[in-house]
């Protein structure tokens, strides 16, 4: 089971206002380290840490090519308030919201966070 995630980040501050913003718009509550700390770490619904810092073995930070992080939302309206925080932060959609057909018609959208990570927040997304 997951306990933790952590991507890297090479700019804290614009990674906090970022992610404060997105999952801000998901009920999330802001990033819970003092911005003087080396990372930045958010908690999850289910118990899940999330932890955004620099790259643990010293060298740069890169973005997963292929790798995409999914967030629930719990509507259609917070997946359009979730793309719109990350657009208005500064980062590039990926895909509008709207209801994607590659997820059997769950409501979803794409945004690359400041450090190039692919994210994405659905609402009625079924895995199974």
């Amino acid at each position: 089971m997951l306990k933790s995630m952590r991507l890297g980040s090479a700019g804290l501050e614009k990674t906090r206002a970022f992610y404060d913003a997105t999952f801000g718009a998901l009920g999330v509550e802001p990033g819970e380290t003092p911005a003087q700390y080396p990372i930045v770490m958010y908690s999850l619904p289910g118990g899940i840490k999330f932890v955004l810092g620099p790259a643990r073995d010293g060298n740069p930070v890169t973005h997963a090519n292929g790798g995409t992080v999914i967030f629930e939302a719990q509507s259609d309206d917070e997946v359009k308030a979730w793309h719109a925080a990350g657009i208005a932060n500064g980062d590039s959609s990926e895909g509008e919201p709207e209801a994607k057909p590659q997820a059997r018609g769950a409501f979803g959208a794409y945004l690359r966070d400041p450090d190039g990570n692919k994210l994405g927040a659905y609402h009625g997304l079924n895995m199974g």
